[in-house]
C-alpha cells in the first residue's frame, strides 16, 4: 500500500487547486478521478461547457448586434446542435491538456476509478478494468463537487427531459423549452437558449428568483427577459410531467397544461457523497450530499479529512472553490493559510450576466447603515452606443459616514469583468471619491464606474471637513 502526504478525491476547481498547492509545498500528492478524464464537473459537465456554450450562442446568433441591425440579424441562419458541440470539444479538449500538463509538471500523481474509504485514512480505489488499489494518507482532500438533482417522478429519457448534464449531448436544437428550476444554472441555460430563439418559459414554486442579489438588479433582469417574450412562471409548482408523441405535457399545480419540445430540470444538485462510504472514515453527510466543514480551514470534523469546492454547499463557485481547496491543502500539510479577502465577486453567467461583490442595498438596510447609491445604465457610456447596448445596469451603494463603498452590483455585458473593479475598490476599503477623481479609459464600458460615483457622490455632497 503506497503512502501519500496528500490524497486528493476529485480533479475539478478544489481538488486540482489543492493538489497543486501541496505538490508546490514539496508534498507527496495523489488526485483520484472517476471521470474519464482529469477536469471534473467544472470542465466536462459545468462552468467550462455552460461558458462555451453561452458565448458560441451569443456569437453565432449575432445576439450583441442586434441593437444595431435589428431583432432578425444572424450570423448564421440556421444554428445546430452540432455547432454548438464543434467549439465545446475544442475547449473542453485543452482545458483537460492544461491540467495534465499542470500535474506533470508539478509531479502530482493522478489515477482513475471510484475512491471509498476503508478507514479514516485508508481508501480503496476501483479501476474500470476491476483491479483495485488501496491507498493512504496523512491528509485527505474530498472535493468530489455535486450532481444534478434527478427526482424519482421526472420521467428523465436523455431526450426530451433532461438534467443539465445530459442537456449538452442533444442532437437537436429545441422549438420550445420548458425549464423547472429558477436557480443560477436553470437560468444560465433558460437564457441561452432564449438568444438561441427558443420559446422558453421558465417555471419555479418560489414567487422571487435570485434572492441572494441585489433586488433592483434582479427587477432589471426580469424585465429584460419578459421584454424578449421569456414566459416567467414563478410561484408555480410543475406537478405532473409526462412525455406524450415526442412532446412532453406539464400539469401545473394551478391546473394550467403545457406542452412542450423538451424539459429541462434543474432544481437542485446533490453532494457527490454517496459511493465514498464516508461511514467507514466517521463522517455523514446532509439530506442534499454535503459536508459540514470549518469555514476557516474547510477541515470536517475528523481533523486530518477535509472538503471544498461544491461539495460544501453555498456559494459553489469555481473561483470560490479553487481558493477552498488551495486553503484545505496548505492547512492539511502544515503550512500557513491567510484568510481570504472578504469580499468576493458572485458571477452568473445568463443573458445578461449579472455580477456582484459586497452587500447588497437589503443587506445594508438590515445592518441600519446610513447609505447612498449611485447607478450608470450602459446606454450613457459612448462605449454603449459604439456596442449598440440598450440595456446594462451598474448600481454601487455607499457608506454616508464613511463613504466608503459598500457593494458594487452589474446586470449587462461584460458584467463578469466589470465587477473585479468594484471588488478591489472594496477589499482596499476605497470611498466614492476614488471613482469621481479617477480616469477610466474612453470609451469603455468601464466608464460606468465613474457616471455611477458621480451619480452618489451628488447625492452625498462634498468630503465634510470633520472627516
Amino acid at each position: 500500500m503506497e503512502q501519500f502526504d496528500l490524497l486528493v478525491v476529485g480533479s475539478g476547481p478544489a481538488g486540482r487547486r489543492g493538489a497543486i498547492q501541496a505538490a508546490k509545498l514539496g508534498k507527496k500528492v495523489l488526485v483520484i478521478e472517476q471521470g474519464k478524464r482529469v477536469g471534473g464537473v467544472s470542465v466536462h459537465t459545468g462552468t467550462i461547457p455552460s461558458k462555451t456554450l453561452r458565448e458560441t450562442a451569443l456569437n453565432l446568433s449575432g445576439w450583441r448586434e442586434r441593437g444595431f441591425y435589428g431583432r432578425a440579424y444572424r450570423v448564421k441562419q440556421e444554428i445546430s446542435a452540432e455547432d454548438l458541440r464543434r467549439r465545446l470539444l475544442i475547449t473542453l479538449d485543452h482545458e483537460v491538456e492544461v491540467l495534465e500538463h499542470q500535474f506533470a509538471r508539478n509531479r502530482v500523481q493522478h489515477i482513475r476509478g471510484k475512491a471509498s474509504f476503508i478507514d479514516p485514512q485508508t481508501m480503496q480505489v476501483v479501476k474500470d478494468d476491476g483491479e483495485v488499489v488501496t491507498v493512504s494518507a496523512a491528509s485527505i482532500l474530498l472535493a468530489v463537487g455535486t450532481k444534478p438533482f434527478r427526482p424519482d417522478y421526472m420521467p428523465f429519457d436523455n431526450k426530451t427531459v433532461l438534467d443539465s448534464d445530459e442537456l449538452l449531448d442533444i442532437e437537436e436544437l429545441p422549438r420550445s423549452m420548458v425549464v423547472i428550476g429558477a436557480g443560477v444554472i436553470g437560468i444560465e441555460y433558460a437564457t441561452i437558449f432564449s438568444a438561441l430563439d427558443t420559446q422558453v418559459t421558465l417555471i419555479d414554486p418560489k414567487s422571487t428568483m435570485l434572492d441572494f442579489i441585489d433586488k433592483e438588479i434582479v427587477e432589471d433582469f426580469i424585465y429584460q427577459l419578459r421584454d424578449r417574450n421569456m414566459k416567467l412562471m414563478l410561484g408555480q409548482k410543475a406537478e405532473k410531467v409526462e412525455r406524450q408523441n415526442g412532446k412532453v405535457e406539464l400539469t401545473l399545480d394551478n391546473g394550467r397544461r403545457l406542452i412542450t419540445d423538451m424539459v429541462l430540470f434543474a432544481a437542485g444538485r446533490m453532494g457527490a457523497t454517496d459511493t465514498l462510504n464516508l461511514a467507514a472514515a466517521g463522517l455523514e453527510a446532509d439530506a442534499r450530499g454535503r459536508l459540514s466543514v470549518n469555514p476557516e480551514t474547510f477541515a470536517t470534523k475528523v481533523p486530518h479529512i477535509f472538503a471544498a469546492g461544491d461539495v460544501v454547499g453555498f456559494p459553489s463557485l469555481a473561483s470560490t472553490s479553487m481558493e477552498q481547496g488551495r486553503i484545505a491543502a496548505r492547512v492539511a500539510v502544515g503550512a500557513i493559510a491567510k484568510e481570504p479577502p472578504k469580499y468576493f465577486p458572485y458571477g452568473i453567467y445568463a443573458v445578461p450576466e449579472i455580477s456582484t461583490c459586497g452587500l447588497s442595498e437589503e443587506e445594508v438596510k438590515e445592518r441600519h447603515i446610513p447609505y447612498e447609491c449611485g447607478i450608470a445604465r450602459f446606454r450613457e457610456t459612448s462605449r454603449g452606443h459604439i456596442m449598440g447596448l440598450d440595456t446594462g445596469l451598474l448600481k454601487m451603494i455607499f457608506s454616508l459616514k464613511t463613504r466608503r463603498l459598500l457593494g458594487v452590483h452589474i446586470v449587462g455585458e461584460g458584467a463578469t469583468e466589470l465587477v473585479h473593479i468594484g471588488q478591489a475598490v472594496l477589499n482596499l476599503k476605497g470611498t466614492v471619491e476614488y471613482f469621481v477623481e479617477n480616469t477610466f479609459n474612453y470609451p469603455t464600458l468601464a466608464e460606468a464606474y465613474k457616471i455611477a460615483g458621480l451619480d452618489a457622490w451628488n447625492r452625498m455632497g462634498d468630503i465634510k471637513s470633520e472627516l
